[in-house]
């Protein structure tokens, strides 16, 4: 049996009280420790005395919103963020991301699904990370050790620049990269090498390469994979 010190502790933070309760009740009887504020302000107040695993955050507050808090929190923080909202649409997912979210589920969602969310967050989350073995897009998977890509269970030929930028993006899913970044880690001289790469990831794993969803373009910044599960 887990003991109470050996759960993860988690900091729900919405305005919505009866959600808040719902939240905190449910992720307390799947193994979680739970604390819950109204507010970023009242969220502050127990970041003071309190160390969390993980933070399951609104993006429709009163007052400070989530998005601002999480940007706030990125200054100083690198607990990971789920973000909630009422809004589904790509740009707002890009938005959260953008605003130091390491992942977004838009209400209302399933119970189920915000446990395999957050479980894998904490999965990738510093010291407690435990490498995740495959990405799961729509009917698409890649497989990180055999740096494998199938669509439907038929393999989809890749070279080996195309393999090792989708390993480094699937290994750190939810994680924005710059050009730069790109380039550096992966030992690739020019930035625009980087774009045309990504164009040919996206015509073998996107439905329609021209509005992606998994191979997200982060404004102003560079890429982010954002895949349907980790495994």
């Amino acid at each position: 049996m887990i003991g109470a010190s050996d759960q993860p502790h988690l900091l729900v933070v919405d305005d919505d009280a009866r959600l808040r309760d719902l939240l905190q009740r449910y992720l307390s009887t799947n193994g979680f420790r739970v604390s819950a504020a109204a507010d970023a302000a009242e969220a502050r107040t127990l970041m003071k005395g309190l160390t969390f695993d993980a933070l399951v955050l609104d993006v429709m507050m009163p007052g400070e919103s989530g998005l601002d808090f999480a940007a706030d929190l990125r200054g100083h923080s690198e607990v990971p963020i789920l973000m909630l909202t009422a809004r589904g649409e790509a740009q707002d997912r890009i938005a959260g991301l953008e605003r130091g979210a390491d992942d977004y589920l838009a209400k209302p969602f399933e119970p189920r699904e915000l446990m395999l969310r957050l479980g894998s967050l904490l999965r990738r989350s510093g010291g407690k990370r435990i490498p995740h073995h495959s990405v799961h897009m729509g009917e698409v998977v890649f497989h990180l050790e055999r740096s494998e890509l199938k669509r439907g269970g038929k393999p989809v030929r890749l070279t080996g620049s195309e393999a090792q930028l989708l390993k480094l993006l699937a290994a750190h899913a939810g994680r924005s990269f710059s050009r730069a970044q790109l380039c550096e880690k992966l030992n690739i001289p020019l930035e625009r090498s980087i774009d045309v790469q990504m164009t040919r990831l996206r015509r073998k794993i996107e439905e329609d390469p021209k509005i992606p969803l998994y191979i997200q373009t982060v404004r102003g910044v560079g890429y982010v994979l954002v895949p349907d599960r980790v495994e």
